[in-house]
């Protein structure tokens, strides 16, 4: 008989461990994630990222990350993660074209939580840095470094549309703000560092004398220091930055008599969208947009941003 009781037992706490294991697993949220296919650079980290967040929040979720390269194939991976289950997705659609598929997720009962990008669809939370205040930014460490008089280059980046006319109108809107009066001269490059380069060289012949240049972009002003460099100049005091990438961060103790600068729009901003979603589910009031403050990396304090695992 205490035999029989304590085979009884031992089957009950069997059967309640089960269980509960089995409520725990279900008690997962499911969240998909929707990045672009580029194996580099600042858009291939926005993957790494998320997957990172995504796996430190693995003990509260479950989640699939796929990666797309054109508005086609994202919104098939889109349908899948809906076949899958699942109940918020994290979507970085740099492709024109979402609109509707994720309207279509939306009125199907999904949480959508887009990362950066904006588009024209009603019930869509959105994670975002700050580009205005990255100009803003831009203008306050050159004024640290310079001074509120000297000649300033302004690299702008009209194919960039609104990312690069935000940068600069929070750049000139602040130096108008301080009083600086800078010589200002721009010009149009992309964000690339062979353009960095190539039009960095040619500015160094037409201007003798250069006390700061305001760049948007790291891997822009990575060519914006080689064409220095290969110049031989030292006239050139500080050179802006944008984005967060490592390769450039590595670079600011190395070039002491330049302040090289990094406004930070840094991909790792795309955990945060992940929260997002999982305070969604939660049930938390969460606002429909979270925009993300600037913060500046320079030689004092790039130790604290570096991730050798990092593909930006």
């Amino acid at each position: 008989m205490k035999k029989g009781l304590v085979i009884f037992v031992i089957l009950v706490m069997f059967l309640t461990l089960v269980f509960a294991g089995g409520v725990s697993a279900q008690d997962k949220h499911k969240i998909g994630i929707l990045a672009p296919a580029v194996t580099h650079g600042w858009v291939a980290a926005v993957a790494y990222h998320a997957e990172a967040r995504a796996e430190e929040l693995s003990d509260k979720i479950e989640y699939r990350i796929q990666t797309s390269s054109n508005a086609s194939e994202m919104t098939s991976q889109l349908d899948d993660l809906k076949t899958w289950g699942a109940e918020a997705i994290v979507a970085f659609p740099q492709w024109t074209g979402m609109e509707v598929p994720i309207r279509m997720a939306i009125e199907d009962g999904i949480e959508v939580v887009n990362f950066d990008i904006k588009i024209d669809v009603d019930g869509v939370y959105r994670v975002a840095g700050d580009n205005y205040d990255m100009g803003v930014q831009g203008a306050h460490y050159i004024a640290d470094k310079i001074g509120k008089e000297g000649t300033v280059v302004v690299l702008e980046v009209p194919t960039a549309g609104s990312v690069s006319e935000l940068r600069k109108e929070g750049f000139l809107d602040t130096l108008d703000e301080i009083g600086a009066d800078y010589e200002l001269h721009t010009y149009a490059t992309q964000f690339t560092r062979e353009a960095g380069l190539n039009d960095m060289s040619d500015i160094l012949v037409r201007h003798d004398h250069i006390d700061a240049v305001y760049s948007m972009d790291d891997e822009t002003s990575i060519g914006v220091l080689k064409a220095i460099e290969e110049a031989g100049r030292e006239d050139i005091k500080v050179v802006t930055g944008g984005g967060g990438m490592q390769e450039y961060f590595e670079m600011m103790p190395e070039n002491e008599d330049i302040w090289i600068q990094s406004a930070l729009y840094s991909p790792a901003m795309v955990k945060d969208a992940v929260d997002v979603a999982v305070q969604v589910l939660e049930g938390e009031e969460v606002p429909q947009e979270t925009i993300i403050p600037t913060t500046i990396v320079d030689r004092t304090n790039y130790e604290e941003f570096l991730d050798a695992d990092s593909p930006y």
